[in-house]
């Protein structure tokens, strides 16, 4: 069995991909293990929804959810959706020997779409920084992680699929292309906060926000997080 760690942005699309994976009869998924140690161990600025009962509710030993993780994957396949962010190291050894998932989106539709719920955003809140730090260490111990695009997948999700199945070594499975509306059992207690769309989906569509415009106020925030995505870009996955 394996683990497949999706590292993620948040407002990427994350949660629909971690939906497509519960689905299949050989895997199981986990919900941001990591949320509860990063929130007690970061630097926080800005206020998380929920962050009382997420900090309340979750191991906070790094050591603990991966060994978790690994004893889990003992018996079946495991899917961890994670944040970017919430890596401290840019060297975390714990990963090497897991098959490695990038996820992006455009930095604009990510800040437009992240600041709804989150009114100030950082580099550091959006993911892309770490992101690309994770690929590059990831590529020079020899473990370059796959990179998928939201949009990429939102052309055609289940050629995309059957593509990313391919380079996991996993059979395509019809059963990802679909869920029923609500949430599953495995999401997290910020579900609530963050996961109205998709707990109102039945597949892949495209996200609400896709078509605003991001506040000028954000235009510093972009250009840094584009020489970020610059790294990554070139290494999607096209559909």
């Amino acid at each position: 069995m394996k683990v497949i760690n999706l590292i993620s942005g948040p407002r990427n699309l994350s949660t629909a991909i971690m939906y497509s994976f519960a689905q299949r009869n050989d895997t199981k998924v986990v919900d941001e293990p990591y949320y509860g140690y990063y929130l007690k161990h970061a630097s926080i600025v800005v206020k998380h929804p929920s962050e009382e009962e997420i900090a309340a509710t979750m191991d906070t030993s790094k050591e603990a959810i991966t060994n978790n993780i690994e004893k889990l994957s003992e018996k079946s396949n495991m899917f961890v959706k994670g944040m970017a962010h919430h890596y401290f190291s840019n060297t975390p050894k714990h990963i090497l020997n897991w098959n490695n998932v990038i996820l992006i989106r455009h930095p604009k539709k990510l800040i437009t779409s992240f600041s709804k719920v989150i009114d100030n955003p950082s580099i550091n809140d959006i993911g892309i920084k770490k992101a690309a730090e994770l690929f590059l260490y990831l590529q020079k111990k020899n473990k370059t992680p796959i990179v998928i695009d939201s949009d990429e997948l939102l052309k055609d999700p289940e050629g995309y699929l059957k593509k990313l199945c391919a380079l996991l070594h996993i059979p395509f499975q019809s059963e990802m292309l679909s869920w029923k509306k609500g949430g599953i059992k495995e999401d997290g207690v910020w579900a609530k906060h963050w996961y109205k769309n998709v707990h109102n989906s039945t597949g892949f569509s495209a996200q609400k926000s896709s078509s605003n415009a991001m506040p000028e106020r954000f235009n510093a925030l972009l250009d840094e997080a584009l020489s970020y995505y610059e790294i990554l870009k070139k290494e999607i996955l096209k559909n």
